[in-house]
């Protein structure tokens, strides 16, 4: 009798003690990114539906390129089931994915992908195609200055492979014409568009760098067309960012300046409602992070996948700001 009441108990416990069958790692580039918070909402938000599915959300604390490859690496030697990375250098990571692929561990890329000659490494990506950030950025910008002028661009990680295709979408759709490989050439007179001198700025996605290259561009060059930023780092603290575009408010109310941000976090859709701003275009990354968890599943039980597979984007202005968000 005792060995069946201990038999009974065991079993009423064996569904607390279960563990989930798959452990997913979703890697961001910087665990101190709001961006990148969405993402990991929606990896949770895929884990409270996927009963045997585990989301492990883990990336560097800032963005640090290395530091995001030993995260990877560590990844790899735990053996988890599948890894969801958004590469913070595109060609140093894909030498990590290898010895993933070599460990059977499947391979995804969201928000940021891999270089094409290294694409063979994961099964796919999702999230946004880049490269039409750039294009609506640059389409914003021409839409208020149709006959050109100087411009300055602002980007995250010069290994980035995601910012590196928005810098070519934006230099592509100003200039009219094909510049290359990303990120493209700088501007110099194409279609009436000249980048300044100093420019592309590098943030390497630190908000605090972000702000404080806006400030000093906007300073030193009072005649200045446009800023176009590929993430909105440059919009992420919000006083800060308020109190370098409020002095220029009356230059973008009357159509002398304008400044375009990617994405459309809340700060960011505030600030340009409030007139410190004329643009944005936004990703969806709650839905990516949503979406990697079950990927990765179908991947994990040899289902095929789309590749790539993209989450749309949201393009926003001064009069659309109230209802541009899907």
């Amino acid at each position: 009798m005792k060995k069946l009441l201990i038999a009974t108990a065991f079993c009423a416990m064996a569904p607390m003690m279960a563990s989930a069958e798959y452990t997913f790692a979703l890697v961001p580039k910087a665990m101190n990114n709001p961006f990148f918070d969405l993402a990991r909402d929606g990896c949770y938000a895929a884990q409270e539906e996927l009963a045997d599915v585990t989301c492990e959300y883990i990336g560097p604390g800032e963005h640090t390129e290395l530091e995001q490859i030993q995260i990877v690496q560590d990844l790899i030697t735990k053996g988890v089931d599948g890894i969801a990375v958004a590469p913070s250098n595109a060609p140093a990571m894909a030498k990590v994915l290898k010895a993933a692929v070599d460990a059977g561990i499947p391979v995804m890329t969201w928000d940021s992908d891999l270089l094409d000659e290294d694409k063979a490494l994961r099964t796919t990506y999702v999230g946004t195609n880049n490269y039409n950030i750039g294009v609506h950025l640059a389409e914003l910008v021409m839409a208020r200055h149709p006959d050109g002028g100087t411009i300055c661009l602002q980007t995250g990680g010069a290994a980035a492979a995601n910012h590196n295709e928005r810098l070519l979408g934006a230099r592509e759709t100003l200039a009219g014409m094909e510049l290359g490989d990303p990120p493209g050439r700088p501007l110099d007179g194409d279609n009436g568009w000249t980048e300044i001198a100093g420019c592309p700025l590098i943030t390497n996605d630190d908000g605090n760098v972000a702000v404080q290259g806006l400030t000093d561009i906007l300073a030193a060059n009072p005649d200045l067309t446009a800023f176009l930023s590929t993430g909105a780092f440059t919009q992420w603290f919000d006083n800060a960012y308020r109190n370098a575009a409020e002095p220029y408010k009356g230059k973008m109310d009357s159509g002398a300046l304008t400044i375009v941000v990617a994405d459309t976090l809340p700060m960011q859709l505030a600030q340009t409602k409030d007139g410190l701003g004329n643009g944005l275009v936004g990703q969806r990354p709650y839905e990516m992070g949503y979406k990697a968890m079950y990927i990765l599943k179908e991947i994990a039980e040899g289902k095929d996948v789309e590749d790539p597979i993209f989450t749309g984007l949201d393009v926003c202005n001064n009069d659309n700001i109230d209802t541009c968000v899907k």
